[in-house]
């Protein structure tokens, strides 16, 4: 249920952001990532980065999502890994206590529960949306309600 919601609260985030002008969604207004389209790179790139890493396949090529120059490539990005997670996803309800190591791009090892990292990407997400949120406020626009509550309600 958690990784519908993300999708809910990513699309929802897409459609609004694709009603802003250009040059405000590639605008830096220096927050964790730059501006929007940064931050929005940031959130498709660990998403990869994860589903990646539960395949046991390399890291995304280019990191921070930076070989996505428009919001269509982010999305499209976004989309395939959707697709690709759903079908992980099909077949690991039985697996959320099962461990993998971790290897992180800043280094170290982790050991990690499926569970646990499941958790983290959802966490991840909703914290870095709420940040795009603001931005949207700040250019003076309307964003979406991405809350989880808003979610569950019809």
């Amino acid at each position: 249920m958690l990784f519908r919601y993300n999708a809910w609260a990513n699309r929802l985030l897409f459609d609004a952001v694709v009603q802003l002008p250009e040059e405000q969604y590639l605008r830096d207004l220096r927050s964790s990532h730059g501006g929007i389209h940064g931050t929005l790179q940031h959130i498709v790139w660990a998403e990869h980065l994860w589903l990646n890493r539960w395949l046991r396949k390399p890291n995304p090529t280019v990191p921070q999502g930076k070989d996505l120059p428009t919001l269509a490539a982010v999305r499209t990005r976004w989309e395939e890994i959707e697709a690709e997670r759903g079908n992980f996803l099909a077949g690991a309800a039985d697996r959320l206590d099962e461990t993998i190591i971790v290897k992180p791009t800043t280094g170290g090892e982790y050991v990690h529960s499926f569970g646990e990292m499941f958790r983290h990407l959802i966490n991840h997400s909703s914290y870095h949306r709420g940040q795009v949120v603001t931005m949207i406020r700040q250019l003076g626009a309307t964003p979406p309600n991405t809350d989880l509550i808003r979610f569950y309600r019809p």
